[in-house]
């Protein structure tokens, strides 16, 4: 049994894009560009194929590629 957890992939964690962008920001380096409710809209539109549960963000999937993308997006 044992082995078979280790194995089985964990299920993301799902929070709302409000949930998502105060844990962001929060998180982040000070002088790293903050992300806004229309830079993630616009995120979310570039990237379609990474929203499979409709407008639910998971930190552990979106964090990252948000994080690569800002900042040649956010002026």
């Amino acid at each position: 049994m044992l082995g078979q957890k280790k194995n089985m992939k964990e299920a993301p964690v799902l929070i709302s894009v409000s949930e998502f962008l105060e844990s962001y920001n929060k998180n982040m380096p000070a002088g790293w560009p903050k992300a806004t409710s229309a830079l993630l809209q616009k995120f979310r539109d570039a990237h379609t194929a990474l929203f499979t549960h409709g407008d639910l963000w998971s930190l552990d999937q979106h964090r990252k590629k948000l994080m690569d993308w800002l900042p040649r997006n956010s002026e």
